[in-house]
């Protein structure tokens, strides 16, 4: 089961000056590949002519990511998408893109300088982020008998889930979502409250 797990909340930037270069650390939410490369192409249209612009995502968990990705767009190999990778995963920031927009201020720095430079840019973006906790979701569709709707909208009050749509037809159908730790419990509590009778169907595009 999935656990609960720290995300970006906003948008936050970082301004990092290393012997005349600057990194400019830009820190997004965002939650597919599409997202990210969307982001990345306006971060280069608002900074145009910059040295490079490295960049690294981690979509879900930083400990137990859905998608990670990286990129040194032409500095030396690992200097750059790894360690801004790093600090996402140690300082657990999931659902995050991270861009640095490198301007060359005429002195290299070389592969330890790189290294650093990118890894201390984002760090301190980071410092300054605002993060929330995620608490992956769940959707489930309860099908019972009308008897029995009372009984199970309070047992959907008592494990906080969401009701999300009603339908009559034979029966009555319940579409929710709730916390999965919590699924477990709600299940067993709605088949002992109508003797079997209610079936659950666990939708896994209903995930988050």
């Amino acid at each position: 089961m999935a656990q609960s797990y720290q995300a970006l909340a906003q948008a936050c930037r970082y301004l990092y000056e290393e012997k005349r270069s600057t990194f400019t650390a830009i820190l997004t939410p965002v939650e597919s590949r599409e997202d990210a490369m969307a982001v990345l192409n306006k971060i280069r249209q608002a900074h145009p002519g910059a040295s490079h612009y490295c960049w690294a995502y981690i979509v879900g968990s930083a400990q137990q990511p859905k998608l990670v990705a990286f990129s040194d767009d032409g500095e030396p190999s690992g200097t750059a998408g790894k360690p801004i990778l790093n600090v996402l995963t140690h300082r657990q920031v999931g659902n995050c893109l991270a861009v640095v927009v490198r301007t060359f201020g005429g002195v290299k720095l070389g592969a330890g300088g790189l290294v650093r430079a990118y890894g201390a840019s984002v760090s301190q973006a980071v410092d300054i982020a605002t993060l929330r906790q995620v608490v992956p979701q769940q959707s489930l569709k309860i099908d019972a008998p009308f008897a029995y709707e009372q009984k199970i909208r309070l047992a959907l009050n008592e494990q906080q889930a969401t009701l999300e749509d009603v339908a009559y037809a034979e029966g009555v159908s319940l579409s929710v979502c709730l916390a999965e730790d919590r699924v477990a419990a709600l299940i067993d509590h709605i088949r002992l409250l109508t003797s079997g009778q209610a079936s659950v169907d666990q939708s896994p595009e209903g995930n988050t």
